[in-house]
C-alpha cells in the first residue's frame, strides 16, 4: 500500500510540475507577443446608400454602431448626402462624427436637391490637407471624386495618405478612366504610404481592376473581393491581419469591408 501511494504521489507531483512549466510556456509566450506585436490599423470601407436604409428609415444611431463596434480607425463612406432634402437637410459626415467621436471630412462630387452628394472620410486621428479630386466621367453620367487626406496617428504607425472613392457604376469604359486619373494623382512609390478604399463598381480581371492591380496597387480584401475593395500601394509594407465582410444587409444596400493591417516598416 505504502509503495502504490508513493507512486501515485508522485504521479500527481510530475503532473503539476507539467501543469506549472505549460502554464509558464503559455505566459510567457503571450506576454512575448504581446511586447513584439506591430501596431495594427482597421480600415472600413461603406457604402452607406445616402444614410437610407433597406427598412426606409434615416437610422444615424443605427449607421453609426456598424462603425462603432467594428472598432474602426478609418472609415470612407460612399453616397454621402450632405444637407439635401431627400435626407432632410442632414450634413451626414458631421453627424456621424459625432456619433461615432471621429473627425470627419465630406468631399463633393455633385449639387443634389438644394445640396451635395459624394463621398466622406472618417479617422480616429488628426486629418490634414484634405482636397476632392474629381475624376472624369461623360454626359448622362455622375460625377464622382476621390477624397484623399494625410492621417497621422501618432500611436506608432506612419502618417499616411487615405483615400475613399466610388467610380462610376454606368459604364466600364468610365470606370477605366477614372482608375487611370487615381494613378496618376497617387504616385506608385514615393512618398508617404497609401491606402485606397471604396465602391469601384468593378470586379478582378476588369479593365478598371487592372488598370489598379497591374504593378499599382495590392487586393487587401482578395479573395473575398466583390466591388467594394480595399487597396494597398505596391511596397508599402503592411501586412495583411484579416479581412470581414460584415453580414449587415439593413443597414443599407452594401455590406460593410473591414480590413485588420499591421504595419511593418519603420516609423
Amino acid at each position: 500500500m505504502k509503495v502504490s501511494l508513493g507512486i501515485f504521489t508522485n504521479r500527481l507531483v510530475t503532473l503539476a510540475a507539467v501543469c506549472l512549466i505549460l502554464t509558464v510556456a503559455v505566459v510567457s509566450a503571450s506576454y512575448a507577443q504581446k511586447i513584439t506585436n506591430q501596431p495594427q490599423l482597421r480600415v472600413l470601407t461603406y457604402n452607406i446608400h445616402h444614410g437610407e436604409a433597406m427598412d426606409g428609415k434615416f437610422d444615424y444611431e443605427r449607421l453609426a454602431r456598424v462603425i462603432t463596434d467594428l472598432k474602426s480607425d478609418v472609415v470612407a463612406l460612399q453616397e454621402v448626402d450632405r444637407k439635401t432634402r431627400r435626407s432632410s437637410g442632414v450634413d451626414q459626415a458631421e453627424l456621424l462624427g459625432k456619433l461615432t467621436g471621429m473627425n470627419s471630412a465630406f468631399g463633393n462630387a455633385m449639387y443634389f436637391q438644394d445640396g451635395e452628394y459624394g463621398e466622406a472620410l472618417l479617422s480616429r486621428f488628426p486629418m490634414e490637407e484634405i482636397k476632392a479630386h474629381h475624376l472624369p466621367f461623360r454626359p448622362g453620367q455622375e460625377p464622382r471624386t476621390a477624397l484623399a487626406a494625410r492621417i497621422k496617428p501618432g500611436n506608432g504607425l506612419p502618417e499616411f495618405v487615405f483615400v475613399g472613392t466610388h467610380l462610376c457604376h454606368q459604364s466600364e469604359a468610365t470606370r477605366t478612366e477614372q482608375a487611370q486619373q487615381i494613378n496618376r494623382l497617387f504616385p506608385a512609390k514615393e512618398g508617404l504610404p497609401i491606402i485606397l478604399v471604396g465602391d469601384l463598381n468593378s470586379r478582378r480581371g476588369s479593365d478598371a481592376m487592372n488598370e489598379l492591380l497591374v504593378e499599382r496597387w495590392v487586393d487587401a480584401t482578395a479573395p473575398e473581393s466583390r466591388i467594394d475593395y480595399i487597396l494597398l500601394r505596391i511596397g508599402d509594407p503592411w501586412r495583411i491581419v484579416e479581412v470581414k465582410i460584415i453580414d449587415e444587409r439593413v443597414v443599407s444596400d452594401h455590406r460593410p469591408v473591414l480590413a485588420v493591417l499591421e504595419w511593418q516598416g519603420s516609423r
